[in-house]
């Protein structure tokens, strides 16, 4: 199924919404289940988790493990789901299940609010998107596919020393690294290939600025609402060679028109009627530009507590809270008029590690209470 053309129904004048979230025993899930549940209204969760360890840790009303994603039954199986649990909608959050259920929405016997196929398709090909990009004039690092050795040489000789080795699928950094040599990049492609990946590579130049996020939230190629932020620390940097471990420790609210219209500007080159979530990564830079490097299509960035906790207790109403929007929407529900851009104050930090509760603060003091 995809999006309804009239408001979801109630199952037998039930009030309460019944949604399906994946993914939710890793941080990401459980970060999206959190701002629902901040929400002024109750919705009733049911969760489903591919790691039987990780499905404890989800806090969803119901829970079930899943086959993964790219195994056969998935589908079948979150539609058992759906008809016993009476579920309305369902959210995919992990890239892996986003893919697939995007490819088979119409085998889902429940509502989804998502992009396009070919959205979702050209967001998770990073090489697709930058080309797209490029041809439309949205600022993107400078690219080069990687076939042959080559290659690599003509990447140092057009974008210098560093440069950016990165997989063309994947989330979190998986498979980047900095080369600063053709040995350190060819070997880094022939390690993965020895591991018996299938993904393909790409060069990049490398972009030392700053690293920032845009959260948007669409519907029929209008932004509906977004915020920006800044990565300031990653958690254990010192474990990729990269330095990026795909969640930061540190991160902070901006307030940059700049970024704000580079995040619009990418999202309307991929599709002109997006519809649902776009997260948008872009980095600076040697001229401080800010370029976009990848959007997440269809799911929340990892911290998506982050705004809609601060939107609580910074605003004392949901303006900011993205994942209880976006679940508005798909309920063809009426949002209140809220800003486009630049939803909440800018400075405000998140400061998180692992095993340690997550911390909202402003001018060095903490706000409220801590997330628990």
């Amino acid at each position: 199924m995809g999006i309804p053309d009239e408001p979801i129904s109630r199952f037998h004048g039930e009030m309460m919404k019944r949604i399906l979230v994946t993914g939710v025993g890793g941080p990401a899930g459980i970060n999206f289940v959190k701002s629902i549940q901040l929400a002024p209204e109750k919705i009733f969760i049911v969760g489903t988790e591919a790691n039987e360890y990780f499905l404890h840790l989800a806090t969803t009303e119901r829970k079930y493990h899943v086959p993964k994603a790219a195994e056969s039954g998935y589908i079948d199986s979150l539609n058992e789901i759906v008809k016993k649990e009476r579920v309305e909608f369902l959210h995919a959050q992990p890239d892996a299940e986003v893919e697939v259920i995007s490819e088979n929405r119409e085998k889902l016997e429940t509502n989804v609010f998502l992009p396009s196929k070919k959205a979702v398709q050209a967001c998770q090909d990073k090489l697709k998107a930058a080309r797209l990009w490029a041809k439309r004039g949205v600022p993107v690092a400078k690219f080069k596919e990687l076939s042959k050795e080559s290659d690599v040489d003509a990447a140092f000789e057009e974008f210098g020393s560093p440069i950016w080795i990165r997989a063309t699928h994947g989330a979190g950094g998986v498979g980047s690294t900095p080369a600063n040599n053709r040995e350190t990049a060819i070997s880094w492609i022939n390690y993965w290939k020895a591991r018996n990946v299938t993904w393909k590579f790409i060069a990049q130049e490398h972009l030392p600025g700053r690293n920032m996020a845009f959260h948007s939230l669409w519907k029929k190629g209008e932004l509906v609402m977004s915020m920006a932020r800044e990565r300031l620390e990653y958690i254990y940097p010192h474990l990729a060679p990269s330095g990026i471990t795909g969640t930061p420790a540190v991160q902070k609210t901006v307030h940059d028109a700049t970024v704000n219209k580079l995040g619009t500007d990418a999202v309307l080159s991929i599709d002109e009627k997006f519809n649902g979530i776009a997260c948008v990564d872009l980095k600076e830079n040697n001229e401080g530009v800010p370029c976009v490097t990848e959007i997440n299509a269809g799911r929340m960035f990892t911290t998506s507590f982050f705004f809609s906790y601060a939107s609580k207790a910074l605003r004392g109403d949901y303006a900011g809270n993205i994942p209880y929007l976006y679940i508005k929407l798909a309920f063809k529900e009426e949002i209140p008029n809220i800003s486009k851009y630049n939803i909440l104050p800018s400075n405000i930090y998140w400061i998180r590690h692992i095993d340690a509760p997550a911390r909202l603060v402003k001018d060095q003091k903490v706000i409220g209470e801590m997330y628990k």
